[in-house]
């Protein structure tokens, strides 16, 4: 996470407060499944679980991975909800170490099966992967991850959330869907099973899955006042609800920089609040179809009233070829639809 302690302390009262885990079904739809989110800073999209018996709540992030994440050591009892598997009548131990590294830290610990419930979904004989101790997580809002990517990406051996309650009929669809709000407090919603229109604007622009492992597709270019200087020959994107920022490769975020006025201040970009509506709009041509991402989309202000940039580099650590990750800056604006039977997504403008 990229808020400070200060503004982590303060915000514990405030997501405690704004707690909100009712769900919901739609009415001509048994098998759909609504879920509110928590958005905190516009940094995560949180969700509040139960998991297992007797019922143990905890706050998952959601992202394009296909583990789950808890953590059981008492080492972070302080500031995170643990999970004991000694209280629950249904945990059966694997006793296979698991070692785990991703995009913002890394879990070591063991595997173990117990029922998990979202909502009124409940997934039993569930494999998750328990935390024994954890690097770079410490100081999260959230308790654990949830992942909603390819079976590939799982834990080998193992089954998905999402696969085993598309397999076991608890949903209509091997779909689900995000719709990200840009209130602060409350309003964002995922959706399993299917989708709720009402939600989004105009039609669901589909688009292929080019790699089915992450929810990767392939992006025409990517331009700043009609000029291109991204994707030039296209390139590759990963949505990725579990990542805040727009991620790309380190050499092109830094251009994106420039341009913008932003000045590094210790890991952040900061730019000048006053000039934010001047910012040019930045363009993501997916699929034949133009996605804007407007300056007070990507910029955003901290607890202390100082404008960030919501850019950041890296990617080529993690592919060859030009990769990109369009995390929460772009999805509060597009409705997006994860379409497994299919493989494909699709983006629509949020209302």
């Amino acid at each position: 996470m990229r808020e400070t302690l200060r503004e982590k302390n303060l915000l514990t009262n405030f997501l405690q407060k704004n707690n909100n885990d009712r769900s919901q079904n739609v009415a001509h739809d048994p098998k759909l499944f609504l879920h509110p989110l928590r958005n905190y800073l516009d940094e995560a999209e949180t969700l509040g679980n139960r998991d297992p018996i007797p019922r143990e709540e905890g706050t998952l992030i959601l992202n394009s991975w296909s583990v789950v994440i808890g953590p059981s050591n008492d080492q972070v009892a302080d500031k995170h909800k643990v999970f004991n598997p000694h209280l629950s009548t249904t945990f059966r131990l694997s006793g296979r170490p698991v070692d785990l590294t991703f995009g913002s830290g890394r879990m070591v610990g063991f595997l173990g099966y117990d029922t998990v419930r979202i909502g009124k979904l409940v997934d039993v004989v569930q494999p998750f992967g328990l935390s024994r101790s954890q690097f770079g997580l410490e100081d999260a809002p959230f308790d654990g991850v949830l992942g909603l990517g390819y079976r590939s990406l799982a834990i080998r051996g193992t089954t998905p959330v999402f696969d085993n309650l598309k397999r076991r009929g608890l949903i209509s669809q091997p779909v689900f869907a995000f719709y990200l709000s840009t209130r602060k407090e409350n309003g964002s919603m995922v959706m399993f099973g299917g989708l709720e229109p009402s939600y989004h604007k105009g039609e669901l622009q589909w688009i292929p899955v080019s790699q089915p492992h992450y929810w990767q597709i392939t992006m025409s270019r990517i331009t700043m006042n009609g000029v291109v200087f991204g994707c030039l020959h296209g390139c590759q994107a990963i949505l990725d609800t579990g990542t805040s920022l727009i991620v790309g490769p380190s050499r092109m975020i830094t251009t994106i920089q420039m341009r913008i006025g932003a000045r590094p201040v210790g890991h952040e970009y900061v730019v000048t609040c006053r000039y934010v509506t001047r910012l040019p709009t930045i363009v993501f041509t997916i699929n034949g179809n133009n996605y804007s991402v407007p300056p007070e989309a990507y910029i955003r202000k901290n607890l202390q009233g100082v404008c960030l940039s919501s850019f950041a580099g890296g990617t080529e650590n993690m592919s060859r070829s030009e990769t990109w990750i369009l995390g929460d800056v772009f999805l509060r604006l597009y409705f997006s639809v994860y379409d497994r039977g299919n493989n494909r997504v699709g983006l629509a403008p949020a209302v």
